[in-house]
């Protein structure tokens, strides 16, 4: 018996996602007292503030008697109060400069993390989370710290006003103007669903047999509809040590059960760059900490033994990738993930270094190996470290909130909205920890095109079949998985004959 042999054919599951039964998005509340003008400003100076922080004047640029600094530790928070006529969308502008550079601090609504307010500079500047959703009536708004060391100058609350659905309507042409067939379908797929349902997808170590999978589906009664692998194993360095990849086996299993699968590439940094120490292990050599790696000196050519040991680990996990195409599956591709943070060894040499590596990798693959079946999803998690339009297809961000935090991570989505501009791509959230409420990200028009819980202690016990509540309670990924905005496994239709 296969896994999913008791679940609906995806062609009788499919066929409520293929005609005019789709589920009305949720739209914003239409709130009588919900007011488009809606504007307040609210001194730093006024707020309620804790630990350290204190008011000051020093720095030129405030406005009203000054503003707030000392916000260093996990106690030094400012909380605003502020009353909001009606039901609906604000945005609210944490206008700020960061002590020392870029800064980014952590928001809270009544107690519950909604994201981060991000500032840059050496001037006071606008520092903005759009689209956070507020009930009628009285709110603490609260700034903790995350990197900490700003300034803080006021809280700008204004209406964001009607949602803008024009975002969800992308173009369906692949980057690669060879793509296969295969991949042109998965990705007319995901446009076709973009906007209106929610694509639910999950990392797992064993594949559909692996923990991850079993326990969702003791759970539930649902797998999820995209399998989240890694090309870790394959990289020379760790074979080397006797690492044993099989996570394209498992990709082609998953995809004959109907299934789409994505791949990232924790590409642990060539042999002669391991520290491979009791402190800084060979195993942990995709970590900055762990490898003495210069990408800047090997993309400068100064460094051209690093750049052919570069080559050579591509040129290998092109072999992987060929063998994906060989056996006709897509791949929602996504490599040299989370740059911008710094902790992995392709980010810590700045974005110039990183996205010629993307570029060469995107290169390699396409034009010298002839590799057609990726689709390019990218999450540098920073706007400056985007390899540019001709080079990505979807792009993604990483969200890790903590413990039972349900919120739609609209930040994060509006942020990518932002980035993109008037260009529109496919927007999801590539990775997360903690699941969101799929009802609130339709209510704050925040409707990601999947998301891809990352396996282990996120999703289970002690890697048993038993689910771990300790980012996700039961109750919560129940709704998830059984919502009929969420996409599951029974749910997808045939892809290798989609819009045909």
């Amino acid at each position: 018996m296969n896994a999913v042999e008791n679940q609906a054919s995806p062609d009788e599951a499919s066929k409520e996602l293929d005609g005019s039964n789709k589920t009305d998005v949720i739209e914003r509340d239409a709130n009588s007292n919900y007011d488009v003008d809606f504007h307040l400003v609210i001194e730093a100076e006024d707020a309620a503030f804790t630990g350290k922080v204190r008011e000051e004047n020093r720095k030129s640029g405030y406005t009203g008697a000054g503003y707030l600094t000392g916000i260093e530790t996990e106690e030094d928070t400012t909380t605003f109060h502020v009353t909001v006529p009606g039901a609906g969308a604000y945005d609210l502008n944490f206008r700020s400069v960061g002590n020392t550079g870029y800064k980014e601090n952590n928001i809270y609504i009544d107690g519950e993390f909604v994201g981060v307010a991000k500032v840059d500079g050496d001037e006071f500047t606008d520092s903005i989370v759009k689209n956070v959703y507020l009930n009628e009536g009285e709110h603490d708004i609260t700034l903790k710290k995350g990197w900490g060391w700003i300034l803080l100058d006021h809280l700008e609350v204004t209406a964001s006003g009607p949602a803008d659905k024009s975002i969800y309507t992308v173009s369906t042409e692949l980057v690669d103007p060879k793509a296969t067939a295969g991949a042109k379908r998965l990705m007319q797929y995901l446009a076709d669903m973009y906007g209106k349902y929610i694509i639910s997808g999950q990392y797992g170590n064993r594949g559909i047999d692996g923990s991850e999978f079993k326990a969702i589906y003791q759970a539930s009664g649902k797998y999820p509809a995209m399998m989240g692998l890694d090309f870790i194993e394959y990289t020379p360095s760790r074979v080397a040590f006797g690492s044993q990849g099989k996570d394209v086996d498992y990709a082609i299993q998953f995809h004959r059960q109907g299934g789409i699968v994505t791949f990232c590439w924790h590409w642990n940094a060539p042999e002669p760059y391991l520290y491979n120490t009791n402190e800084q292990p060979w195993w942990s050599g995709f970590y900055t900490r762990a490898a003495n790696i210069n990408l800047k000196k090997i993309m400068d050519g100064d460094d051209p033994e690093g750049y052919d040991l570069l080559i050579r680990d591509i040129d290998v996990i092109a072999e992987q990738l060929q063998r994906l195409q060989e056996a006709d599956i897509p791949i929602l591709w996504r490599p040299l993930h989370e740059a911008s943070g710094g902790w992995f060894w392709w980010g810590a040499s700045g974005p110039e270094a990183y996205i010629e590596l993307y570029q060469l990798l995107y290169d390699r693959l396409t034009d010298y190996h002839n590799i057609h079946n990726l689709i390019w999803v990218w999450n540098g998690q920073n706007k400056d470290w985007y390899p540019g339009d001709e080079f990505v297809d979807i792009a993604g961000i990483d969200i890790y909130p903590g413990e039972h935090v349900y919120s739609s991570q609209g930040s994060g989505f509006n942020e990518l909205v932002e980035w993109n501009g008037d260009n529109h791509k496919i927007i999801a959230l590539t990775e997360n920890g903690c699941m969101f409420d799929p009802d609130l990200a339709f209510r704050d028009n925040a409707i990601w095109s999947y998301f891809g819980t990352w396996g282990g202690e996120f999703i289970t016990l002690n890697n048993t079949d038993t689910l771990s509540e300790k980012y996700t309670e039961t109750d919560m990924l129940v709704k998830v998985y059984t919502s009929e905005k969420v996409i599951t496994l029974d749910e997808l239709p045939d892809l290798e004959t989609y819009g045909e």
